[in-house]
């Protein structure tokens, strides 16, 4: 059919006979949208490419006899869209019919019970039992896979939509999974079907984020917690990271960004923890080791650029694909392990409890720290830093589980001295907010002059890589932001190649950072990463302090026990040392 093109690069349509008209180019199902029609999908996400491999979101085109899928065609001038016709919602039923009959019915077993699409569809639908024979029944149940620290894979639910593998290969680079085989062998797999863990896999979690069912989901600790938190003879101690409190109360039904801290806090006392302390006083801890690593560097004709070193999902990408380049990657341990190895010392020490009584907990956006948390390395204290790293999902489910009405909380504030923190820690949880938070420290030190303007506006925002040029009373300073690991894949080649001219890079492994991570409430909903952007800046301008170097908290930790950054003391507790691993 030859389609009418508007000149004025717009369109006007009929949906459902309503008119409405959008720019040319637009898919049928945001067409929809603009008329109040949500159309059902499965394997369509906004933040991925379009594949229309599930066909649940079919329509009718007034004048074609066959259905259109919505989340592929593009509208056009004078089409009629009918997305309510019988034809149109049988279609659609026996379309999800068809995958039931492949899907475990164990809901009431399943993680994402309350969260899963295939199951709202079915209740949409009014899909109560399986109409077609079972497809599953007779066939051996497959072997779910948590063998790793971070991410469970149970391939029996996977309804094969391809979401996991667009976002690993098309949005991360890393291509840990692969569509394998054809026809009714057709399957989600790892290369020669190994393990996560011996795959390339970096744990980030951005497959769960898209996972619409229960085939991806993050290792469960909970257990681990409650039974910490019934030991008498444990101090226990918890830590909450800065994109949290942005995130948290979408699972509670506020909206999307909205600030929680202080109903967060009395939640967590609540749930029985001894003391709820900042990983932003860390994040501001993080800024003194490494901004003075940076300027060392500089003044010292160290190895350039510096890259940062608190994404986890980054640090297991470089040593998996770059080896080469992890002298480039600062030692400076992320702001969860500081704040673990100075729990067991500093805190240990000012409150007179034996390392070994303490039980440090981890609220993290961030499947990733579940592993960074493990490692090896991270026990310079002699102790493992952080003991236990549950998501924001996680903590969400306890404490629904505990009953508390977390939206009727009153407000509390974090424990001294390590819930002390300023803007800076805060901004660390979005993309460009660690090189702002370094900026704003860096740029006193070198100069000596107090810095005017806070905001480093050109580091900010949603783009995959910035830079800028930063002018320190006449030192020029180039840097660069990235978020999403293919991004940051494009910096590495660009280093290998000998073409970067950047003196410090920050990478964050999710797209847009922590806000974005892979344990953060799952959502497909576009503008997410936004409004939880704007939720830390919002934090950032109505702290008293915005500097790491004022945080008061901070200085007296130098002054009484580390002495000052990039000590003997400080290398010890929080640098750490890198390794290749093997893809």
């Amino acid at each position: 059919m030859q389609h009418i093109k508007n000149v004025n690069n717009e369109v006007t349509l009929m949906v459902d006979g309503v008119s409405v008209t959008v720019p040319e180019g637009t898919l049928i199902i945001d067409a929809a949208k603009k008329v109040g029609v949500q159309i059902p999908v499965l394997c369509y996400h906004p933040d991925l490419a379009v594949r229309a491999t599930c066909r649940v979101c079919l329509v009718e085109i007034k004048g074609q006899k066959k259905l259109k899928t919505a989340c592929s065609n593009e509208v056009w001038e004078g089409a009629e869209i009918i997305t309510n016709s019988k034809v149109v919602r049988d279609t659609r039923k026996t379309v999800l019919e068809l995958i039931l009959a492949s899907h475990p019915q164990d809901c009431l077993q399943c993680i994402r019970s309350g969260n899963c699409e295939l199951q709202q569809l079915a209740t949409t639908f009014g899909i109560g039992k399986p109409v077609f024979e079972s497809a599953i029944n007779g066939e051996k149940k497959l072997p779910i896979d948590k063998g790793n620290p971070s991410i469970v894979r149970d391939a029996n639910k996977c309804i094969k939509c391809g979401r996991c593998v667009a976002v690993c290969q098309e949005i991360q680079g890393v291509g840990a999974i692969n569509t394998a085989n054809r026809s009714r062998e057709y399957e989600i797999s790892t290369a020669y079907d190994k393990k996560l863990e011996g795959s390339p896999c970096v744990f980030c979690g951005q497959c769960i984020a898209v996972c619409p069912v229960g085939a991806l989901y993050e290792k469960n600790n909970t257990d681990e917690v409650w039974e910490a938190l019934d030991d008498e003879e444990k101090h226990v101690i918890v830590q909450v990271a800065p994109a949290v409190r942005v995130a948290l109360g979408e699972e509670f039904g506020m909206e999307r960004g909205s600030i929680s801290t202080g109903k967060m806090v009395t939640a967590l006392r609540r749930l029985g923890f001894d003391k709820v302390f900042d990983t932003n006083f860390a994040a501001d801890v993080t800024i003194m080791e490494e901004g003075n690593e940076l300027l060392g560097r500089i003044q010292h004709h160290g190895v350039l650029p510096l890259i940062t070193s608190c994404s986890p999902g980054w640090v297991n990408f470089v040593e998996t694909f770059y080896p080469e380049l992890l002298s480039h990657v600062s030692t400076c341990k992320s702001p969860q392990q500081i704040f673990g190895a100075l729990a067991k010392t500093y805190y240990a020490q000012k409150a007179g409890i034996s390392p070994d009584k303490i039980f440090v907990v981890s609220i993290m956006p961030c499947t990733a720290k579940k592993y960074e948390s493990s490692r090896r390395e991270m026990n310079g204290s002699g102790y493992r830093d952080v003991d236990i790293v549950v998501t924001t999902r996680e903590l969400a489910r306890m404490i629904k589980e505990a009953g508390i009405e977390f939206r009727a909380l009153e407000d509390e504030s974090f424990d001294d001295p390590m819930g002390i923190s300023t803007g800076a820690g805060a901004i660390f949880g979005t993309t460009g907010g660690v090189m702002e938070a370094a900026l704003r420290t860096v740029y006193e030190m070198v100069t000596g002059q107090e810095l005017k303007q806070l905001d480093f506006k050109m580091v900010r925002g949603l783009a995959g890589i910035k830079d800028a040029e930063i002018d320190l009373n006449g030192l020029k300073v180039k840097v660069a932001v990235a978020n999403g690991l293919k991004n940051a894949r494009l910096l590495m080649e660009k280093i290998k190649a000998g073409e970067c001219n950047y003196t410090f890079i920050e990478i964050m492994g999710c797209l847009g950072g922590c806000i974005g991570g892979g344990g953060q409430p799952i959502t497909s909903q576009a503008g997410a990463k936004g409004n939880r952007m704007e939720g830390l800046y919002q934090i950032d301008r109505d702290s008293v302090i915005r500097q790491s170097h004022k945080n008061p908290a901070v200085i007296k930790l130098y002054e009484d026990f580390l002495g000052k950054p990039l000590s003997p003391k400080s290398h010890s507790l929080l640098h750490t040392h890198y390794l290749a691993r093997k893809k």
